[in-house]
């Protein structure tokens, strides 16, 4: 396999990876460290396991089908992929807000500067990626880039936290609880909305596509679950030290304080260059997955869409410099990515056996059964997020 096509595999790994890795996956994964312990081993486990039956799906079909997601959706009901590209969209809007925010509080603990000063700093370098010719491979490298560092880290505040790794690997497997809603949190923070699509349609833009390539795909696709996964039992760890000591964790910013617990000053500096890394990977992640559910839909969008990527990163970071982050906005979208997910992985499994979308392609039946899996549990917790949350906005 040539040495470049081995680097577009493993670049749209690390961009999917990435793109997971944002501020409210560090959050989440503090938060429920805290209130697991070594039980929360469990909740990981389960949770890459319905990873992987999304996105193996996700990215096979786009792959053999060689169209992107909102193509295919169009396909199996007219109309329908214009539903999931606005969903995405508006999504992917919102969720930037909070990247951009948290790129923003990156450079904020690393240099002292102001938060809003931070995000405009952070989104000048997102867009410069976008200007230059060569922009996919740029995103690609800055994604591994920033992947590597945040694992390396990450690993190295885990350690001086010095976790119970052996109870921890027990509970893993025999846990004192179990958190459904956890599960499906994580779930929705690591292939939720736009996320799962990233790589896929990174491979399709890149020429991966067609059954000869399905080999390549589906271990591009099960590597970046791994990546993320990593990064997750990283922190996990780095956390549960720290609440087996019984320290308190600081609830305003959990991940901060654990970095700061685990290492000193050292450690919260440690923070500022990860949070950076996961926001601003985040921001380019999103801008660029969001863009690519509507460049199909004109000559123009497709022409021009590396300054609608730019145009998108600008948008949500003058929201939040100049309003911050607009709460119900953002608790309102949170609670339809619950259902982009379902609608999109139930749309790709009606797709995988349709011949007008791929032909004489054969999908496995476990895979069918993994995805359904996958479809029916987060479509309940997506509706039970609806319910739960939009209360919330009227009260």
């Amino acid at each position: 396999m040539k040495a470049s096509r081995i680097s577009l595999l493993l670049g749209a790994a690390f961009l999917m990876a990435t793109s997971a890795i944002g501020p409210g996956f560090l959050t989440q994964t503090t938060v429920f460290t805290q209130k697991l312990a070594a039980s929360f081993g469990f909740v990981i486990l389960m949770s890459i396991l319905l990873d992987i039956g999304a996105q193996m799906n996700v990215w096979r079909i786009i792959a053999v089908s060689e169209r992107r997601a909102q193509d295919v959706a169009n396909l199996v009901l007219p109309g329908l992929g214009y539903l999931v590209a606005l969903l995405v969209v508006l999504g992917g809007l919102a969720f930037n807000i909070g990247n951009v925010a948290g790129a923003g509080l990156g450079l904020n603990v690393l240099f002292g500067m102001s938060a809003e000063t931070g995000a405009l700093v952070s989104a000048i370098i997102a867009i410069g990626i976008f200007l230059v010719r060569e922009a996919g491979k740029l995103m690609d490298r800055f994604a591994q880039l920033m992947g590597v560092v945040m694992i390396a880290l990450t690993l190295y505040v885990a350690v001086t936290s010095s976790p119970p790794v052996g109870e921890a690997v027990i509970k893993t497997f025999v846990p004192d609880t179990i958190d459904v809603l956890a599960i499906v949190t994580l779930v929705g923070g690591t292939v939720g909305g736009y996320i799962t699509f990233a790589g896929g349609h990174r491979l399709l833009d890149a020429g991966i596509k067609g059954v000869s390539s399905l080999p390549e795909v589906t271990k591009s696709s099960v590597s970046g679950i791994a990546i993320a996964s990593v990064m997750r039992i990283i922190l996990f760890l780095a956390a549960l030290g720290i609440v087996a000591q019984g320290l308190q964790l600081d609830p305003s910013n959990p991940p901060a304080s654990v970095f700061q617990l685990a290492a000193g000053q050292v450690g919260y500096k440690i923070f500022g260059v990860v949070m950076w890394a996961a926001a601003i990977t985040s921001v380019i992640g999103s801008a660029y997955t969001s863009v690519s559910f509507i460049r199909t839909f004109h000559e123009k969008i497709d022409r021009f869409h590396n300054w609608i990527i730019v145009g998108f990163i600008a948008v949500s970071t003058l929201v939040f410099v100049l309003v911050g982050r607009p709460v119900k906005i953002l608790v309102l979208v949170g609670a339809l990515n619950g259902l982009i997910l379902p609608l999109t992985l139930g749309v790709m499994l009606i797709a995988a056996y349709r011949k007008n979308i791929v032909g004489d392609y054969k999908h496995p039946l476990w895979m069918t059964i993994f995805g359904l899996i996958v479809t029916v549990t987060m479509a309940v917790m997506g509706v039970y997020t609806m319910v739960n949350e939009l209360p919330k906005l009227f009260q």
